[in-house]
């Protein structure tokens, strides 16, 4: 592990000690015990304590399909609670190849500054003339300067304002986007990562490992929805999820948009898709190169959009125009900032001015109706200066919903602070589940039960009837992919995961040992935000989906009650072998080897 405090200018390395490396594994799991071990409880996500963490896996940077992923792992600014975010490109394996599987910052330099990785020789370099500049810019700027063999992340004007949503920029279109990793960044005054490793890895079954890899490629190529990834991307998901009725429209007010086809993976790769491009090491090409034009400007390029940034900016803002969406992600890109969350914030502020509830002074010229793509870009420079309304949204909509008051709490969509990605809860039961007990707020990826609940896969597609099991399931089974690290997307099956963790790094994990180390570190995560202050009463739903129903389409009159969000987590609790309350108990803990973070969580009697 590299080691950098940016108060003292010091520089060190570090080693893991083996019962952290055999327990925790990697990427989100060493870094979420990294966090706990280290991190003061209730302390200020943006004090210099606040550790940011960029943490790799035993599979990241190898020859194992998809191996770009990687983790940046901190306590979030948006909601007070653990958070990993899940980076592709090529950033993560420049990380591995120089030589460290993890990199921790801790503390805050006195003016902007810039880290540089390159193998052993680590440099913490003057950043001010890239302070105030966009995440764009910046890259250019570092590559011209230090060579394009340098990979290279860094925040925007975003982060450097603390936006608590702020994301860092990888590789020009990849980000750590939800939670507010960029702001943490910021508060840090760390400009940027620039990094190059020369390095070779070696494997602990150097034959049998490449053998895994080619039966792992092959599974992936013969995957009957694999042409479809490749040619589409995650935009493929705009008209099924928009058949089924539970697209995000107009800040969550309907689950059908009338110009989805208009926004749709389809219609984007007719109109605007140039190329694919692909992660280190991926065989699965579902990066979509576009190039573009609106009003005033004139081939703009960039790699997306992607389904979330299609949903939330896109029908969430009630904006059909592809371009429009397109340019509102680069701006989003260049700015630093998440565009889930940015897109949740527009829709948010534009139905509190469609409902009167913000004067024209705080609207500040724009015209807040929905379907106005120019009131979104304003909105978008306006969070990132962090001026007037903007400011007040960069908060996030929890707190910008405290702020304007008149019962708008009552239509501002979050889960803990964060808010709510690409799919409506009340067509899926199962993302209301998901995004209740999800350990950084509302998320989509720790458990995705869209396909299976609107293709049948779960039964009686309007029940709560198996969505704890499932959702448990697949938080334990995506916490282990997310600490190798590999590609959420990828489909491969557990049987493949261990293999190549077991011939790549020396484990010998059986399947049943491999799923109980995801559920060994969702158990810590859950314990960090106990001690946190966090338990059941936070595991809710906003109103707008336990008290509207959805007023169109196949889940016409469907909302996840009070009722039935209770009865599934008393269900999820059981099955985890947590308190009512939503507590890890000293038994569950003991039996996965947690029984030092069970004394120290707080919570219990």
């Amino acid at each position: 592990m590299l080691d950098v405090d940016l108060t003292d200018r010091r520089v060190g390395t570090r080693r893991l000690d083996e019962r952290t490396e055999r327990l925790f594994i990697g990427g989100k799991g060493v870094g979420a015990k990294i966090l706990y071990d280290e991190l003061k409880p209730r302390l200020d996500p943006l004090d210099p304590k606040n550790l940011l963490v960029f943490s790799t896996g035993p599979l990241t940077g190898t020859a194992a399909p998809s191996s770009g992923r990687w983790a940046v792992v901190t306590k979030s600014p948006l909601t007070g609670l653990f958070l990993d975010s899940q980076v592709g490109g090529f950033v993560g394996a420049q990380i591995k190849l120089a030589g460290y599987d993890a990199i921790v910052i801790r503390g805050a330099a006195d003016s902007p500054v810039f880290l540089k990785v390159e193998d052993d020789k680590v440099e913490i370099a003057s950043a001010e003339d890239l302070w105030g500049k966009g995440c764009l810019e910046t890259e250019r700027t570092l590559k011209a300067r230090l060579g394009n063999e340098f990979k290279v992340g860094s925040i925007g004007p975003a982060g450097e304002r603390l936006v608590r949503y702020a994301c860092i920029t990888f590789d020009l279109f990849r980000q750590a986007g939800r939670g507010g990793a960029g702001a943490v960044m910021g508060s840090k005054r760390l400009k940027a990562l620039a990094v190059r490793g020369t390095k070779r890895l070696g494997y602990a079954e150097p034959e049998e490992f490449k053998e895994a890899c080619r039966k792992a490629r092959e599974m992936i190529r013969a995957h009957p929805f694999t042409p479809t990834r490749r040619r589409y991307g995650t935009p493929v998901w705009i008209n099924p999820v928009n058949e089924a009725g539970l697209l995000p429209t107009r800040n969550f007010q309907s689950g059908v948009f009338e110009q989805a086809e208009q926004i749709s993976g389809e219609t984007m790769r007719e109109r605007i898709v140039v190329r694919d491009g692909a992660c280190f090491n991926c065989i699965l090409p579902c990066w979509k190169h576009s190039r573009f034009s609106i009003p005033g400007k004139q081939d703009l390029e960039l790699v997306g959009p992607e389904y979330e940034t299609l949903a939330l900016m896109g029908s969430n803002c009630g904006v059909g125009s592809l371009e429009a969406v397109a340019y509102a992600n680069l701006l989003c890109d260049d700015l630093g900032l998440d565009t889930i969350s940015t897109g949740a914030a527009i829709a948010f502020a534009v139905e509190c001015g469609e409902r009167k509830l913000l004067s024209e002074d705080q609207a500040m010229g724009l015209r807040l109706s929905f379907g106005e793509a120019e009131t979104e870009f304003g909105l978008i420079r306006l969070i990132a200066q962090r001026r007037g309304l903007g400011g007040v949204l960069a908060e996030g909509v929890q707190n910008a919903a405290r702020v304007i008051g008149k019962d708008s709490e009552a239509f501002a969509p979050h889960v803990k602070g964060m808010e709510v990605p690409g799919y409506d809860p009340r067509g899926a039961f199962g993302m209301g589940l998901a995004y209740a007990t999800c350990d950084r707020g509302a998320c989509h990826q720790r458990a995705w039960t869209v396909r299976a609940e609107i293709q049948g896969g779960l039964g009686d597609r309007f029940s709560v009837e198996g969505r704890p099991k499932f959702v448990k399931e697949t938080q334990d089974e995506r916490a282990m992919c997310f600490s190798l690290v590999l590609c959420d997307f990828m489909p491969l099956e557990v049987s493949s995961f261990v293999e190549l963790l077991n011939t790549a790094a020396g484990f010998e994990l059986t399947e049943p040992e491999y799923l109980r180390s995801g559920e060994r570190i969702w158990n810590l995560t859950r314990a960090f935000n106990v001690r946190e202050g966090a338990s059941r009463p936070d595991d809710r739903l906003p109103s707008r989906f336990t008290e509207e129903p959805l007023p169109s389409g196949p889940a016409t009159g469907q909302r996840v009650t009070a009722a039935m969000l209770d009865a599934m987590l008393d269900e999820y609790y059981a099955l985890r072998g947590w308190t009512p309350d939503g507590v890890p108990t000293r038994e569950k803990m003991e039996e996965l080897d947690l029984l030092d973070v069970w004394r120290t969580m707080g919570g219990h009697s």
